[in-house]
């Protein structure tokens, strides 16, 4: 956001959430200069909206290093819009499915050409592969990426929409027709497979939660290392995640 033109109260609003935008993106705490790199604002002008946010109370500087971080308002706001969205009560649904199958869960929705984590069970187990709450991942090589794709307005038109496909493992989809074949596949048997295309040794069954009329707002999916998510666990672990979103779909406020 270029830091130029004269000042509105939209404008200053934008640029306040944008400073808000560096810190949900990247690391928790940042520096005057990283915020003010982010936003691509002046130091001056990201000076003032910090001190800002910090009096009231959105974010916070910490007297000894000056680096800025979110603030406690955040926590209660946080709190009232996950419960008002349902996310409060997905995760009772997730936490379920986390201890059924023994291995990680997420729940996600698509931001672009990403997707972002809303909900993260752990796996009670040492081994195992998590996305925390914040987490941005490549829609195109992520089973809830491939899930909430497939099940969009236009595939075929989101699929040409999307960035450059970068190779992140041996088995990343690059192929733009490749990866349209593969939404067809997920769109016919209900879920969706990650088989090490963004970490190799991690494997990921994710599942679409749908709206009445059949589109993507979210999904749910089950996360583990190759060696315990199998193929001949792999038909088991989608119809725990199919069932886990099919009732996620009746508690979210939707969309979200």
């Amino acid at each position: 956001m270029a830091d130029q033109g004269p000042r509105t109260g939209t404008q200053a609003i934008e640029r306040a959430l944008s400073v808000l935008a560096v810190l949900e993106s990247g690391a928790d705490t940042a520096t005057l200069t990283e915020l003010a790199n982010g936003t691509g604002l002046s130091p001056s002008t990201t000076h003032r909206l910090a001190r800002a946010l910090c009096e009231a109370d959105f974010m916070r500087q910490d007297p000894a290093t000056e680096r800025y971080g979110f603030g406690r308002r955040l926590v209660t706001l946080g709190q009232r819009a996950s419960n008002a969205l349902g996310l409060g009560a997905a995760r009772v649904t997730l936490e379920a499915l986390a201890a059924d199958t023994g291995e990680s869960v997420n729940l996600g929705v698509r931001d672009g050409d990403e997707v972002v984590v809303l909900l993260d069970v752990a796996s009670a187990q040492r081994l195992r592969f998590d996305q925390e709450v914040g987490a941005r991942v490549p829609v195109y090589a992520s089973a809830m990426g491939k899930a909430l794709l497939a099940h969009a307005d236009d595939p075929d038109a989101v699929v040409a929409a999307l960035p450059r496909l970068a190779k992140l493992t041996g088995s990343t989809i690059t192929s733009r027709s490749a990866l349209r074949a593969e939404l067809d596949e997920v769109r016919e048997r209900g879920w969706a497979l990650n088989d090490e295309e963004r970490e190799a040794g991690v494997r990921t069954v994710a599942a679409p939660v749908l709206d009445p009329s059949g589109h993507s707002v979210a999904a749910i999916a089950v996360q583990g290392p190759t060696i315990r998510m199998t193929d001949d666990r792999l038909d088991e672990v989608a119809a725990r995640v199919q069932r886990a979103a099919a009732d996620v779909a009746g508690q979210l406020l939707i969309p979200l």
